[in-house]
């Protein structure tokens, strides 16, 4: 398996090159669909944690 790889990753014909882009571009694609959910979930997170940290009062006696 890895010396197939290694041969497809080494190739430079036309058509390898292109199978190549598209892999790549497929990478980035399934890279985009996983990390758009976890960057709007880490923003409503972060956006509870703020919330709660405007409404404490300061001081000693609020404890």
């Amino acid at each position: 398996m890895k010396t197939a790889f290694r041969i497809f990753r080494k190739t430079e014909s036309g058509a390898v090159t292109v199978d190549w882009v598209v892999l790549t571009a497929a990478l980035i694609g399934l890279g985009m669909l996983v990390l758009i959910p976890v960057a709007f979930g880490t923003h409503s997170a972060t956006q509870g944690v703020s919330d709660y940290i405007s409404n404490i009062e300061p001081g000693y006696e609020n404890n």
